[in-house]
Order: C-alpha cells, then sequence, then structure tokens
C-alpha cells in the first residue's frame, strides 16, 4: 500500500512537510518500501489516513534515497515512525526506554488512531513528550510472565 501514500524525495522535500503543516502533525514513516515490516505498516497508515486527516498527514520517506536524516534520528531499524508538529519532533514515551519514534509493527489500527490522537493532543498544548496510551513495555506483556 505504500505507493497509495505520498512519497518524500529528498530532504528537502521533508522538512518542508514538516516545515510548513501547521494544524496536523506530521507522520513520517522511514523505511524502505519493499521491506516486510514497512508494507505492514504502510497498510495500517493507509487504512487510518482518512480517520485521522483532521489532526494528521501521513508522509514515507525511503531511508536509502533519502539518507539525510539516518544519523540525525538514528534510522537503523527496518521501519520507524516519528511525529512532527510545527517544526517539532514530538516525543512518545511507549514504555519501551526509546521516546523518540515507533520502530516496530503495531497491528491495530485503532492503536494507531490512539497514539496519533495523543500526540496531536499533547503537541497542540505545548508538550514536547506525551505518554502513550498503552504501555508496550515487555513487564506487561503475558508472554513473558512465568506461571
Amino acid at each position: 500500500m505504500s505507493y497509495m501514500l505520498p512519497h518524500l524525495h529528498s530532504g528537502w522535500a521533508v522538512d518542508q512537510a514538516i516545515l510548513t503543516e501547521e494544524k496536523r502533525v506530521v507522520v513520517l514513516r522511514f523505511g524502505s518500501d519493499w521491506d516486510k515490516t514497512c508494507m505492514q505498516t504502510d497498510e495500517i497508515l493507509f487504512s487510518i489516513a482518512d480517520d485521522v486527516k483532521n489532526f494528521a498527514v501521513v508522509y514515507l520517506v525511503d531511508i536509502n534515497s533519502v539518507p539525510d536524516f539516518n544519523d540525525m534520528y538514528e534510522l537503523y531499524d527496518p521501519c520507524t515512525v516519528m511525529f512532527f508538529f510545527r517544526n517539532k519532533h514530538i516525543m512518545i514515551d511507549l514504555g519501551t526506554g526509546n521516546n523518540n519514534k515507533v520502530n516496530w509493527y503495531i497491528n491495530s489500527r485503532q492503536e494507531y488512531i490512539d497514539i496519533i490522537e495523543t500526540v496531536f493532543r499533547g503537541a497542540r498544548k505545548g508538550r514536547g513528550l506525551v505518554v502513550s496510551p498503552k504501555d508496550y513495555s515487555t513487564k506487561y506483556n503475558q508472554h513473558y510472565l512465568q506461571t
């Protein structure tokens, strides 16, 4: 589904997307269109794009053709989602210790909508760090609990 979402093909285009959007959160998916995790993430992002269009806009950035941000944002994972509001990177506490980005696949449309809405509400109030509506730390994951 990556062909259905707008791509940013240069560092300048990424900067302009972040700079010019005044009222909505800019959601950037950094990765490669051919990567399986990115394909799955793109499907979720495409499926929610219409639902969040009033408070967020989604763009895709290929980290191979636009390597400008790889070092700056430590884009070493196959797929990374980051949030910006009024030219400011909005961090989100997901309970994982890395508050800069989502670097794993979230398979729920509603979870992504909730995260983006939380980022929007917090950023609009001037917060640079917001707390996720769900804790993604492994200590609450039932798979890891011993019986």
